[in-house]
Formats: C-alpha cells, structure tokens, sequence
C-alpha cells in the first residue's frame, strides 16, 4: 500500500494550485489527502504547525513576475522550504453547462485575472455579454456548469471536477502563460525528489542599506563561478528603503563553490536564509 500524506493549497478545489498540487502527488507516488485553504498565509501555517505534510504555493508568473505574497511568507513569516517546483502552462477554457451554445451565453463568470487575460477573446465572441467577477477560476467553472445562459473561464481540470462542458480551449489573449508553483515542507525535512542538476533558493538581509552592497553580493557568486536565474529586492516592512534580496542560484548547497559563496555572505551580511535545495528540469 501506498503512502498517504495531506497536501494544503489555495483553494477551492479545481484552481490551478489543485491541478499543482495533484502534479506533485503524482511525482511523489503517493496517496494524497488534498487540504482547501483560504490564503497562501495559512497554507503556510498549516506546514509550519506540522496540520500538513506538504503545501502548495506559487512563486512566478510568466506575465505577471514573482508572487510576492509567497516571498514574503519564506523570508519573514514561516520557516517552511521548498522541496521541488511544478510549471503549469496556464490554458483557459470557455466552460458551460452541457448542451449549452454559444448563442445561449448572456453572462461570463471569472477571477478578475481570467476575465483579464482573455478580454480579446471576449470582445471579438462575446461582445455583449456582461462579465461577473468571481473568487477564482474554479468557482466561475462550478457556476457555469449548473447555470444556463452562463459561462465561466477556467481550466479544464476545474470542469472535469465539476462537470462542465469545455465550449472552446485555449481562449487566453497571451500564449506561453506559465506559472511556477513550489511543494514546500517543514524545515528538515528529508528530500522528496531525486535529480542531478539542482536549484537554491535565498533569502538575503543586510547589515545596512549601503552603496554597493548589490555588487558585493553578486560578486560573490560571480568570484565562485555560480551563475544566478532570479534577483529580486522586497521591502524588509522595517523602515522605507530598507530592503532585502531574493535570489535563486544553480547548484547545490553541498557543492564546494556554493559553500564558498555562503559562507562569504554569511560573513558580511545579517542573515542568509536557504529558503531549499532542489532538484530541477
């Protein structure tokens, strides 16, 4: 018999941090025990208090950039890591009940995010339909597949789970939307995912916000041959203009170059955080 573990996401059930979150359970080859949650904050304290094995959160959009929400529970509120990452190409479907057509449509349900992101879309097919604002794409999908004369857009993994008809795939203005979503655990935890190229995520504060402390930083790495894939500054919320600094790195916190670079930081600046080390792609 397999393994059973609980796995918390942003609910409800049928968002795209579900559809991650089955992904995971999937590469785990364990039997799941999906937990709905109201916000990303608890999805965190949920792992942190140790309510759930696993979470499920993301971290990057490929349109609209990093989550910050998600950054900011790693670096001042939760203590939980990331065990791995799941990118989902983010493909919105015109759903309805079944048998409906399009000429019965008179209202569009979506988050504000789904109506937005297929507004060309709606102008060029649907032009005099109202559109209604929904908590996520997969109530609108919920909705639409018990209303008539409504659709919703979402993804097809919420019509599956609620039994909606997909009128029209792929109804999105930007192709190549995709978002990045990270299975995090309690801190110790032991890897969950084997693999021979590896990604560290960190979280860096300063001593002092001074004059070439960015190019100190990246020095650093640059010195040590460690090439980096993401930079972000966020405010500290200690004072204005007091920031700290995101950054992913390729390698391994156990590669001899890594551990030289860390511990230089660790010598010239207030706190390095290894937010994970994980296996990618």
């Amino acid at each position: 018999m397999s393994q059973s573990v609980t796995i918390a996401f942003l609910g409800p059930a049928g968002t795209y941090s579900d559809e991650a979150a089955h992904a995971f359970a999937k590469r785990l080859g364990v039997e799941a025990e999906f937990v709905a949650l109201p916000s990303f904050n608890t999805v965190f304290e949920y792992v942190d208090q140790g309510k759930c094995d696993y979470g499920v959160v993301p971290t990057e959009n490929s349109l609209e950039g990093s989550v910050t929400s998600t950054l900011d529970n790693f670096a001042f509120n939760s203590d939980c890591v990331i065990l791995g990452e799941e990118v989902l190409s983010i493909h919105h479907c015109l759903l309805v009940s079944p048998g409906t057509t399009m000429a019965d449509i008179k209202t569009v349900y979506s988050h504000p995010q789904g109506l937005a992101q297929c507004r060309r879309y709606l102008n060029a097919h649907l032009p005099n339909c109202q559109t209604i604002a929904t908590s996520s794409t997969a109530e609108s999908a919920r909705v639409a597949a018990s209303t008539e004369g409504v659709a919703g857009i979402g993804n097809e993994f919420a019509a599956q789970l609620h039994g909606a008809e997909i009128l029209e795939r792929e109804i999105e203005d930007h192709y190549g939307n995709q978002t990045c979503f990270a299975l995090i655990g309690r801190r110790g935890t032991q890897p969950v995912f084997q693999g021979t190229k590896f990604k560290t995520s960190l979280a860096l504060f300063l001593n002092a916000n001074k004059a070439g402390t960015l190019h100190m930083i990246l020095s650093e790495f640059a010195y040590a041959g460690i090439d980096l894939s993401m930079i972000q500054s966020r405010p500290t919320k200690q004072g204005l203009g007091d920031y700290m600094f995101f950054v992913n790195i390729d390698g391994s916190i156990y590669e001899p170059d890594v551990q030289t670079a860390l511990s230089c930081l660790r010598l010239k600046l207030r706190e390095v955080k290894v937010l994970g080390c994980y296996p990618v792609a």
